[in-house]
């Protein structure tokens, strides 16, 4: 494990620009997977339509071909960004539909009458679904959105490998292609940095849902 511990300065650097990726990517993904959630089941037929045509256009799309919009269609069209830019963004696209599906379950799980309720004491669609219907799904949406979360993750390696420097991927694909390093104990120290990031988070996610189960 000596190209581990030789260049551990490297895989700290690339574990950090790792996380940075995944923290951004999480925000950006959670936000917009509830505003496409919202449209699915707006009662408003367009917003449901966009909402539809979202998440069967990125569900049904790789993260490499959304990686590859982004970073070589985007300039086409005037938008030129960084490739931690372009590389955050298709994460977060992709990842969105699938925060939006989990979402919109959790939606589906609360009693069609709470929504009833909330139209009976005055509010409006957005209010209801703020105070009354969001807060019950909560309890549904914490399991598969944890496994999304945790698939965010691992996906954050393909973000690497597309061309976004300096974190775990590109880390390890340096060590072993230009400095001549063993491919297996670098890879290794790859795997090892990712698990570091994943089990934390799986563990947050099962004391969150343990909390979600008590409140039920």
């Amino acid at each position: 494990m000596d190209a581990v511990t030789d260049n551990l300065a490297l895989f700290v650097e690339g574990y950090l620009t790792s996380l940075r990726i995944i923290l951004v990517a999480l925000v950006g993904s959670l936000a917009l997977g509830l505003v496409i959630a919202m449209c699915r089941v707006s009662p408003v037929p367009p917003l449901q339509k966009f909402g539809t045509f979202w998440v069967t256009t990125f569900r049904n799309t790789p993260l490499s071909v959304v990686l590859f919009a982004c970073a070589f269609g985007l300039p086409e069209l005037g938008i030129n960004r960084t490739f931690f830019f372009f590389g955050v963004l298709g994460l977060v696209l992709y990842t969105s539909a699938f925060v939006c599906e989990a979402i919109r379950a959790g939606i589906n799980s609360v009693p069609a009458g709470q929504a009833e309720a909330a139209r009976s004491i005055g509010l409006n669609f957005t209010q209801g679904l703020r105070f009354v219907v969001l807060p019950q799904a909560l309890r549904t949406v914490v399991p598969p959105l944890g496994s999304v979360v945790i698939a965010m993750m691992k996906n954050s390696a393909v973000v690497g490998a597309f061309g976004v420097g300096g974190d775990l991927w590109s880390t390890g694909a340096t060590l072993t292609s230009a400095r001549g390093y063993e491919t297996l104990p670098v890879f290794v120290g790859v795997a090892i940095g990712y698990l570091c990031i994943t089990l934390p988070a799986g563990a947050l996610l099962q004391v969150i849902e343990r909390r979600v189960a008590i409140a039920r």
